[in-house]
């Protein structure tokens, strides 16, 4: 039976079996006001000990301002547990001189020029956040990457692939380079939501055959 997808405007879209939601998880588009933090819907963080709603960004990405120059991006259907961190550039330091101080961020002034690091973030979509993982700026995160627990990401990962470890490597591919182009030529997380929902059989398992009989 095709599945139900969660409200993607709900806050909290885990209900638990007696009917009350599941605080320690929100949908990050229903709680981040950030003009510098862009999410796509159904990405879900959960947290052991809940920021209030206003409190998600600055929980999940602490350096990323509202004067920022860089953008931290992550894409649809992502799912981030508990502890995940994203050290976005504005957390960065010159490093250029002789001194790596930073006398300029104790200058109201001169604090919003100062930013030796512009690059941004980018996570795609159906990516697993394990607890722990740390992401460092300029990270670019391709779709379907499953990152593990405690792992701390730098640069670039390709799409489909499970890294571990600091620095975090890639482990394996979860896919053969065919499948992988065309699980990316599918796109399903850009599908309408019932059809998602209907396609939901083929999208556990591993059968991109069946999964591109759904495709619109």
């Amino acid at each position: 039976m095709p599945a139900t997808l969660p409200d993607a405007a709900r806050v909290h879209p885990i209900i638990l079996p007696d009917g009350t939601p599941h605080t320690g998880t929100v949908h990050l588009g229903g709680v981040v006001d950030h003009p510098r933090f862009e999410v796509g819907d159904y990405t879900y963080a959960s947290d052991f000990d809940p920021p209030p709603p206003e409190g998600w960004a600055a929980r999940l990405a602490p350096y990323l301002f509202a004067f920022s120059t860089e953008t931290l991006r992550i894409g649809r259907f992502c799912q981030i547990a508990h502890g995940v961190r994203f050290i976005t550039a504005s957390a960065n330091h010159a490093t250029s001189g002789a001194s790596t101080y930073p006398f300029a961020v104790f200058d109201p002034g001169a604090m919003e020029a100062y930013q030796p690091d512009t690059r941004d973030t980018r996570v795609g979509n159906d990516v697993w956040l394990g607890h722990g993982a740390l992401i460092c700026p300029g990270a670019d995160i391709g779709s379907g990457v499953i990152v593990g627990a405690g792992a701390v990401v730098r640069g670039a990962v390709p799409d489909y692939a499970v890294v571990s470890g600091n620095p975090a490597r890639v482990v394996r591919m979860r896919f053969a380079p065919g499948e992988v182009a065309r699980l990316l030529a599918l796109s399903w997380w850009d599908w309408p939501a019932a059809r998602i929902a209907a396609a939901a059989a083929a999208l556990q398992s591993a059968d991109i055959a069946e999964l591109e009989r759904h495709a619109p």
